[in-house]
């Protein structure tokens, strides 16, 4: 082994690769003092690269691993040795708890120890493979599964680190392959050689990270297995750390927001409507600080058929009479619908209980009063169509049209709300004169880089935490209901009265009505179950927001003025186009516009083909790989008539060379191979043994005239073809 730069950077690279299993060791166990461990596999390589003797090296190596076990676990000074009286006693408890198979009493000095001995072993079996096979594949895809899986199954993200291993695992396996072939061919290179080797390794590697980070990627398909396997354990929550895994869907209890969910894509219903629409199930009025109660409750009968006698779109607000049918594909006995619910039509005789506090609405059978779950009903209902200038009218509560007990409910505020929060509502607001603008300014102010949308690692508010307070200024991750309960608080805490609305976002668009294209049928899963903020204006009721970062809902809001002039710019989503009839994005595109590339289409076209097509797409793979390994089996019979084919046309002498090293591949595929060390002509007189004639010996001859010779007389491979073509012909199986 030498010391120079080649031998230098394999340690180095070997010395990367061995880090990567130690850096998840400390976020994902309670070890500390990893730098001490990364110092000791640096000190092993180091020593090793400069061929210290063994026992010196073994030397060096334990005093490390005594000097860390004593700063790790002894109070004492290291030359005090009184110490190591009560680690050998401690060995010895130890090999006793491991005779008795007591895995958990196992000792902290202990399991340091024989970690250090397994760091020992890593990096003899690195050196080894690195120094002596020159092989370190079987490492290097070991520590890609590592750190794959640690990063599917574990918080540890292992983003920067596959890119790590990846450079790393391809410098050290293209080194190594470069000194194989070196050693094989008995090589004599020089640093030019060398260099001439290296370049394209490092182009190759380069262009491949570099590829790798900047091309798209596609979303997973499956979901993260991290909140299912965490669902088990993590049971309750302390200081602001999730209290377990929930299901996404519909609940009743929202006293306690916060926490990761996992998806659930379990189908709810189906509705038939003209456009997308926000399905409501209940509204919230009391907010504790960790979550939503119903202020009380107040249910009355009506009939299934009669007006729904919710609050209602006032008359001034411009409305527009629309129909749906929903399709029940789970059994709730509530009923889901639209903001501006007329009637319900049901199939049989139904009654509906409306809790006048929450707005939501039970199911009950006409006969005895029963709670039923209908499998499909039909609704009637208004959309409306606001306008800006009417919205913008409401500046200060007006008691003459808002009761003072209405105020006090829907303004309503925990007692120890921290201050911070009307603060922050006050800075956000700032400028504006309006109920509308304040509440369109904290809608956007959720729409900075700051806030991120999660699902998962979601915290949930300690004892002494204000749910609001902890996303406002510790955390900023959650989901929809992060988002809608902090602005109903923003705005509650200057004076709007607001609401916490749970239902269902619109869905995904499955097709066309059947022979009504002005109709269209959305799936509503679990996964679009959700929560919003409604707002009360005194002259336009009850009027939705949606501040949850990338969701947008279908308010139709008109910012022109009586005169026909912009009155601001508009800062509410136009409503949801109509959908092409097919399973991408809503989208539409007027004529004569070019349409935008996305990634999301293209995957959505390419899943939905795969899906359709899977049974078509397994036969043709079945057939073209049974026929691939057929040509594969085949192959002695058919590559023969290629190189036949391919040198007959060929005239110049200087084929001789490329043709005898065809003949040989093709004499080992027959089954002739040729020993290592065997010289040619002893190779030959084995395959004329073989074949029962001299044609091998003499084309050998004048393989080996020609390459000692670089050239053959005038006319020589002409000559020599005729024995070339019976040879390969014999081979024909």
């Amino acid at each position: 082994m030498k010391r120079d730069i080649q031998t230098f950077l394999l340690y180095l690279l070997g010395f990367l690769l061995l880090w990567e299993w130690l850096r998840p060791v400390e976020q994902l166990t309670q070890t500390d003092h990893i730098e001490m461990f990364v110092i000791f596999i640096l000190l092993s390589f180091t020593i090793s690269f400069l061929r210290v003797r063994w026992i010196w090296q073994t030397i060096l190596k334990i005093w490390f691993i005594f000097f860390s076990l004593n700063l790790f676990h002894y109070d004492t000074g290291f030359f005090e040795f009184s110490w190591l009286s009560s680690f050998a006693g401690n060995l010895t408890t130890n090999f006793s708890v491991i005779l008795a198979r007591d895995w958990a009493g196992i000792t902290n000095e202990f399991r340091t120890f024989l970690f250090f001995i397994l760091l020992w072993l890593m990096v003899y079996l690195v050196h080894y493979w690195l120094l002596n096979r020159k092989s370190i594949f079987i490492f290097f895809f070991m520590t890609l599964i590592y750190i794959t899986v640690l990063d599917t199954f574990t918080l540890y993200s292992a983003k920067t680190a596959i890119v790590r291993t990846v450079v790393v695992g391809f410098a050290v396996m293209g080194m190594l392959t470069y000194y194989r072939i070196v050693a094989k061919e008995k090589v004599t290179t020089d640093t030019l050689i060398t260099r001439k080797w290296m370049r394209p390794l490092v182009l190759m590697i380069a262009f491949s990270v570099i590829v790798g980070i900047v091309a798209p990627k596609f979303e997973p398909i499956w979901p993260d297995p991290v909140p299912y396997l965490k669902a088990a354990g993590n049971k309750g929550g302390e200081d602001g750390v999730g209290n377990g895994i929930a299901k996404v869907g519909y609940g009743t209890d929202d006293s306690r927001l916060g926490g990761s969910f996992i998806g659930d894509d379990s189908v709810v219903f189906r509705s038939e409507a003209p456009e997308k629409n926000y399905w409501k199930v209940e509204t919230k009025d009391h907010y504790t600080g960790k979550g939503w109660i119903p202020s009380g409750s107040t249910p009355y009968q009506i009939g299934g058929e009669d007006l729904v006698p919710v609050f209602s779109i006032p008359s001034n607000v411009e409305t527009r009479d629309e129909r749906a049918s929903l399709s029940m594909f789970m059994d709730y006995e509530h009923l889901i619908y639209p903001a501006g619910i007329q009637r319900v039509n049901f199939e049989r005789k139904y009654l509906l209980e409306i809790d006048s506090t929450t707005e939501k609405l039970s199911i009950l059978s006409g006969f005895d009063s029963k709670p039923v779950a209908p499998t499909s009903y039909e609704l009637e209902y208004k959309i409306p169509k606001y306008k800006a200038t009417d919205l913008r009218e409401t500046t200060v509560v007006d008691f003459e049209k808002v009761s003072a007990e209405f105020l006090a409910r829907y303004t309503q505020l925990p007692e120890n709300l921290p201050e911070r929060i009307k603060e922050l509502a006050e800075t956000i607001t700032e400028g504006e004169t309006n109920w509308f603008d304040k509440a369109k300014a904290i809608e956007r102010h959720f729409s900075g880089s700051e806030f991120t949308y999660s699902q998962s690692d979601v915290a949930v508010p300690g004892e002494n935490d204000d749910y609001v307070d902890q996303f406002l200024f510790e955390t900023k991750i959650g989901y929809c209901d992060n988002f809608s309960t902090t602005m109903a608080i923003l705005l509650r805490s200057i004076g709007i009265p607001t609401r916490w609305v749970k239902g269902y976002t619109g869905g995904e668009f499955l097709n066309y009505s059947n022979g009504d294209t002005s109709k269209s049928i959305y799936e509503i899963t679990n996964n679009n179950a959700h929560s919003w903020v409604e707002v009360y204006f005194p002259n336009q009721g009850w009027v939705p927001f949606e501040p949850t970062k990338g969701f947008t809902n279908q308010v139709s809001i008109d910012f022109t003025n009586p005169d026909g002039t912009p009155a601001a710019a508009e800062t509410t989503a136009p409503p949801t186009p109509k959908p092409q009839q097919n399973l991408e994005e809503d989208t539409d595109t007027p004529k004569g516009t070019e349409t935008t590339f996305s990634f999301s289409n293209l995957w959505i076209s390419i899943k939905t083909f795969l899906v359709s097509k899977w049974k078509m797409i397994l036969l043709i793979f079945i057939i073209v790989v049974g026929a691939a390994g057929l040509v594969y089996r085949l192959r002695g019979k058919w590559i023969p008539h290629l190189y036949l084919l391919q040198f007959r046309l060929r005239k110049k002498d200087e084929n001789m060379g490329k043709a005898y090293l065809i003949l040989l591949e093709q004499l080992e595929r027959y089954g002739l191979k040729r020993n290592e060390g065997q010289t040619l002509r002893n190779y030959a007189r084995y395959i004329d043994t073989f074949f029962a004639s001299r044609e091998m010996s003499k084309l050998t001859d004048r393989y080996e005239q020609y390459l000692y010779h670089q050239k053959l007389p005038e006319g020589s491979w002409k000559d020599s073809r005729e024995l070339w073509e019976n040879l390969i012909k014999k081979t024909i199986a």
